[in-house]
């Protein structure tokens, strides 16, 4: 195995480990309805970044796509409630 290869399966395990626990902190924080929005939008957008970074590594152009419908999501949710 290259070693741009190794470099490349750590980065998309960080991107994806650290993606998912962002988005679980985002659907908390929405869903508890605390005042914690922008917060929880700004996660979203970190997490769909993140997701975004791991399907361009990954070759994964569908999973690419849609981070952009996340990203977009989160800008509207900032944009709305800020």
């Amino acid at each position: 195995m290259s070693e741009t290869t190794v470099r490349n399966q750590k980065l998309i395990r960080i991107f994806e480990t650290t993606g998912s626990v962002l988005a679980m902190a985002y659907a908390l924080l929405i869903a508890s309805n605390t005042g914690n929005e922008i917060l929880g939008f700004t996660l979203l957008l970190i997490s769909a970044l993140l997701f975004a970074a791991w399907g361009w590594l990954d070759k994964r152009w569908a999973f690419l796509i849609l981070q952009f419908f996340y990203a977009t999501s989160a800008i509207i949710g900032l944009v709305r409630w800020s």
